[in-house]
């Protein structure tokens, strides 16, 4: 049995935001394990993304299965952080209903700064020319969800302490 209160967190949001980044440095602090949401997309997922077609709901719907089913599964064992960009609020409704305990974190900015980012990274499958279709896509997060949206121009270290002040209260009560 796990002591303490489990940890289950997605770091959300549009390419080139910093979830990667966020995410590991949170699962550090936490001291749980870090998943990369994006090495669960099937085969197929990541050849239309690397095409530069966005996908649609259908496509996605295995991989937030995956998702979701990878929190649940590491419950017992205190807990998960974990990336996937969870744009649309029934995104996040599916993954909630395999973890209805699990935090979001959403990193964001304006599309400018986030493109001169994307701009001078490389990512293995992620064209730079889907950013516009993610920020069109892209439902914030709601008052009603739980979770936190906190803006990317911090350095990582500086966002990971906001959304540990704003978590660990959280997490600490419903244990």
């Amino acid at each position: 049995m796990v002591q303490g209160p489990v940890v289950s967190i997605v770091v959300m949001g549009v390419q080139g935001v910093g979830k990667t980044t966020v995410g590991t440095l949170l699962a550090e602090r936490l001291g749980v394990p870090f998943i990369d949401g994006d090495r669960l997309h099937p085969p197929r997922n990541v050849e239309l993304m690397a095409s530069g077609r966005p996908l649609t709901d259908e496509d996605r719907e295995p991989w937030l299965r995956l998702v979701g089913q990878s929190l649940a599964d590491h419950r017992a064992t205190g807990g998960l952080v974990i990336v996937c960009s969870a744009l649309r609020r029934s995104y996040r409704d599916l993954i909630r209903s395999f973890d209805p305990e699990v935090f979001f974190v959403e990193p964001y900015g304006p599309m400018e700064l986030v493109a001169d980012r994307v701009r001078t990274r490389t990512h293995e499958y992620m064209p730079p020319g889907l950013l516009q279709s993610q920020y069109d896509t892209l439902e914030p997060l709601a008052a009603d969800e739980r979770g936190l949206r906190v803006s990317v121009e911090p350095a990582p270290e500086v966002i990971v302490e906001q959304v540990l002040e704003h978590y660990l209260p959280i997490v600490q009560e419903s244990a």
